[in-house]
């Protein structure tokens, strides 16, 4: 063969060559790894404990129903996104989302989320796949993985009250757990309950919070719900905020 007929060839090689070298610098890992739904739904548990699937249930994060596609910091139901997060300029799909999971503190600086980050590719991969069929709109949100638990990927959402997962619903009370009154002395509250039992705890073991969802307790019938690991800790969640004054009566 010439050099003629050689060199002939030489642009469409070219060409080629630069189309093969494109296509593998644009595909990226996450392209190159299939998740596995079933695994990325055992792995969510660890974020349910902070973001529920279900449209409009804003949890200590936003719900992540009909995520793809959604500009990030902008679901109008959820008032605690960070400035940075609002300002950020990004649109959930695959890419920003693997990004996110990879590095959050490093995709966008200054953001309020206690999530380090996921370095094994395959796990992100994983999640992502569940994620884009759950949060897809009219999916119907999965139970077993809002459910939740303390542990998978160290805990990587944080935690929530009660450890993790949907809350309970409060608007029916066992006697147990309705709050009939709370007194105050020195620095110990007492709690009486609807049973007619009288719990002691020091003040700053006691915290006061509130639920006005629809899942939240109803007006005047505040819930009492066990915190922590010791038994010595508890949460007072009331319908609204103007409520806790009119509970909270300094008596000695």
């Amino acid at each position: 063969m010439t050099y003629a007929a050689i060199s002939g060839t030489m642009p469409s090689f070219r060409l080629a060559a630069a189309s093969a070298l494109m296509a593998v610098l644009s595909f990226s890992p996450l392209q190159a790894q299939q998740g596995n739904a079933a695994r990325g739904e055992r792995n969510f548990r660890a974020c349910a404990a902070c973001h529920s699937l279900e449209r409009e249930r804003n949890m200590t994060g936003p719900s992540l129903a009909d995520l793809w596609g959604r500009k990030a910091g902008t679901l109008p139901s959820f008032d605690r996104f960070s400035d940075a997060l609002k300002s950020s300029g990004l649109t959930w799909d695959d890419r920003t989302l693997d990004q996110w999971l990879t590095d959050p503190k490093h995709l966008v600086p200054g953001n309020e989320m206690t999530f380090e980050g996921i370095e094994e590719a395959r796990v992100r991969a994983d999640l992502l796949a569940f994620l884009k069929e759950a949060t897809k709109p009219g999916a119907a949100p999965s139970q077993s993985a809002q459910r939740g638990q303390r542990g998978g990927m160290g805990g990587m959402m944080g935690g929530g009250m009660m450890g993790g997962g949907a809350d309970p619903t409060l608007k029916a009370l066992e006697p147990g757990i309705q709050v009939k009154t709370i007194s105050y002395c020195r620095d110990t509250y007492r709690v009486t309950t609807a049973d007619g039992k009288i719990r002691a705890f020091w003040e700053r073991n006691l915290r006061f919070r509130t639920d006005s969802s629809k899942d939240g307790p109803v007006q005047d019938a505040p819930a009492l719900l066990p915190a922590g690991m010791m038994g010595d800790r508890a949460s007072v969640i009331f319908s609204a905020p103007e409520e806790i004054l009119k509970f909270v009566e300094r008596r000695c």
